[in-house]
């Protein structure tokens, strides 16, 4: 909580996040598989598409995630996002993405975490990630370029699938 009131202090303030020294928490609890929940999500563009469907597999260990996020809204144009990233904000290798080919996890505490997929070091997506404390409820917000070079917020809720 400590950490938490002195994120939002200085974010408030303007002078940006402080130097946190990474901890190692245990995520276990956190992996699994997350499904989107259309009523719970939102774009600033008004354009959330009807019958969203997104699919998150997450696997975390000390200081690691392997996600892999697959959005068969439109099945016969299937979207896989998928990389391998450690969670103290160093730069990691996506590929195959048009859109981004580096990813950057920060965790800020047991169950929040920034998120910057980028082009080439630019970040194209900024997101934060929280976790419910029950571990049954992921929310991710943030801004996103589209590949258009439109930006909108997003807020979007899943909810944990049981294997």
């Amino acid at each position: 909580m400590k950490d938490q009131t002195m994120l939002i202090e200085a974010l408030a303030s303007g002078r940006g996040l402080p130097a946190i020294e990474p901890q190692l928490w245990d995520n276990t609890r956190l992996s699994g598989v997350y499904r989107s929940q259309h009523p719970q999500s939102y774009w600033s563009n008004g354009m959330f598409p009807a019958g969203f469907r997104l699919t998150l597999t997450m696997r975390f260990d000390e200081n690691f995630l392997a996600y892999e996020g697959l959005n068969d809204t439109n099945p016969e144009k299937l979207y896989i996002n998928k990389f391998d990233a450690t969670l103290d904000d160093k730069p990691a290798p996506i590929a195959g993405n048009a859109r981004y080919n580096e990813v950057r996890i920060r965790q800020l505490s047991a169950r929040e975490f920034q998120v910057l997929e980028q082009l080439d070091g630019d970040v194209i997506i900024g997101q934060y990630w929280c976790f419910s404390e029950d571990a049954s409820t992921l929310m991710r917000w943030g801004v996103g370029k589209a590949p258009d070079g439109t930006s909108k917020a997003f807020f979007e809720t899943f909810g944990r699938v049981e294997e």
